[in-house]
């Protein structure tokens, strides 16, 4: 038996050695029919010397108990057919058996047998005349152990299944408590991938048609659009470079102490500026929170993105209303135009739709070959974005409230 297990039933190995010494000295000094107790003496040395190599390892194994129970049983008769008061040893023989036996069945078994050997006992050294006292006796000795056997019995069952429940619940908690780590990861990397792929992903693509341009214009000896280029450049590597800081910051690039609106003609502007293609804006001063105008501009960026890519437009509207319910960011080109029933493999409108449903708002896409595209996007008024808080960004120049670069639909 284990150090642990000994350890918790030091109490039943005391209560076990102090009854058979007090067992001991009641066969001594007390009445029996027989010139010679010898036998009692042995039946309790027997008994000691079982539960020193059997008996204190029945606690916790059954095979073990199997030895040990049954010299229980023969020692309930010995010991009152040579003196009547050794009866006393069923103190200790009845919780031996419930603690050591597995079943309730097993257990009622054993304490029958023990309350018949004990009786049978008795009738050896008390004759005739101490049968009914016997029966009297040895019938509560039953019954009273039987019920404390399964009381105990119960509530040890009871014990056990709540450990049990414990043990799946903690099992649980820690399985749960993973799975919404893993889907913060996950939800951390959609996150990070649809502000890479809506400022940095963009301009970077931008700098590389600016580099294209310049070459070209080199290659062609138009040094004064050359000198325009390498402005045009310059600043949009200048914006990727603050976007990336502000993202490696927590924050979401974009919006500075200035309003949406004059985020969005910043943005039409350099868009003009940089493809040719006329784009107005149309936006009213409304009142929304940071990540509120962060998601409506994050909008515009992609739809501006997917018109210098795809649309070949010759005129972008942008349109900004703001009324009681809603804020509505409205973008029309009337370029090519191209199938909305045909899924693309391109990140940039699914990612679009995801930002907007984080912040609870809604994006319809209207399209068709040679009808334009005209991108709706919705954001009820007061929604709190499911987006993380960025920092007021005063230093991020006019340039990186834009998108310099188209990525596939």
């Amino acid at each position: 038996m284990s150090t642990e297990s000994w350890v918790r039933n030091r109490w039943l190995h005391a209560f076990f050695g102090a009854t058979m010494a007090l067992t001991a000295v009641i066969a001594a000094f007390g009445w029996s029919p027989w010139s010679s107790r010898w036998p009692a003496y042995a039946m309790i040395a027997i008994l000691v010397l079982a539960y020193v190599a059997y008996g204190h390892r029945g606690y916790s194994e059954p095979k073990a108990a199997a030895v040990f129970l049954p010299l229980v049983v023969v020692s309930a008769a010995v010991l009152p057919a040579i003196a009547p008061s050794t009866a006393f040893v069923q103190c200790i023989v009845f919780p031996l058996i419930w603690v050591q036996t597995e079943r309730i069945r097993t257990g009622v078994l054993f304490s029958i047998a023990v309350g018949v050997a004990s009786s049978i006992g008795l009738q050896v050294s008390g004759g005739p005349d101490a049968l009914v006292s016997t029966l009297v006796i040895e019938g509560i000795s039953i019954i009273g152990a039987c019920a404390m056997g399964i009381w105990i019995s119960s509530i040890a069952d009871l014990s056990e299944s709540r450990r049990e429940l414990l043990d799946e619940l903690r099992a649980t908690q820690t399985s749960l408590a993973q799975a919404n780590r893993n889907a913060g990861i996950a939800s951390e990397r959609e996150r990070l991938a649809r502000e890479i792929h809506d400022t940095v992903a963009q301009n970077l693509a931008g700098i590389v048609m600016l580099t294209e341009r310049a070459q070209s214009d080199l290659a062609s000896h138009r040094i004064d659009a050359l000198q325009d280029r390498l402005v045009v450049l310059e600043e949009s590597a200048r914006a990727a470079l603050e976007e990336s800081r502000a993202l490696v910051a927590a924050g979401a690039a974009g919006v500075t102490r200035d309003s949406l609106g004059g985020a969005l003609h910043r943005l039409g502007e350099r868009h003009t500026r940089e493809t040719g293609t006329t784009v107005t804006v149309d936006a009213s001063e409304c009142a929304l929170d940071r990540d509120a105008q962060v998601v409506l501009l994050r909008v515009a960026q992609e739809a501006l993105s997917n018109v210098r890519t795809h649309a070949r437009a010759t005129a972008v509207h942008v349109e900004l209303r703001h009324e009681a319910e809603q804020t509505t960011l409205r973008i029309t080109d009337d370029g090519v135009g191209f199938d909305t029933g045909v899924s693309s493999a391109g990140h940039g409108l699914r990612g679009l739709r995801e930002r907007l449903a984080l912040a609870g708002g809604s994006c319809r896409i209207t399209s068709g070959p040679g009808r334009g595209t005209v991108v709706t996007a919705t954001l009820p008024t007061g929604a709190a974005p499911s987006l993380p808080s960025a920092p007021v960004l005063s230093s991020v120049p006019a340039s990186a409230e834009r998108s310099v670069a188209g990525v596939a639909r």
